[in-house]
């Protein structure tokens, strides 16, 4: 299980990164009312966030949470799914 989840907050972390682009973890956080020291953690794969807070991380990028899973699914390996079938 351990092995899935760091897969998983590796993709997040990715994720997180890219979509922020070059805006400043301060500047973004700041924007989207989420603290930087979350956005952080988050980047560096260290937490692992609450839904609450995948969910705003979500609307500051603009779309929606399902959408955002599909962006995280992105940076999974082959074959890897966060929500299975």
């Amino acid at each position: 299980m351990q092995d899935k989840k760091k897969i998983i907050l590796n993709a997040l972390s990715k994720t997180v990164k890219d979509l922020r682009g070059s805006r400043s973890q301060f500047l973004f956080a700041s924007e989207n009312d989420i603290s930087t020291s979350i956005i952080s953690t988050i980047e560096r794969g260290l937490k692992d966030p609450q839904l609450t807070t995948l969910i705003k991380l979500a609307e500051a990028f603009g779309m929606s949470f399902s959408d955002f899973a599909k962006e995280i699914e992105k940076n999974l390996p082959a074959n890897f799914y966060l929500i299975e079938n």
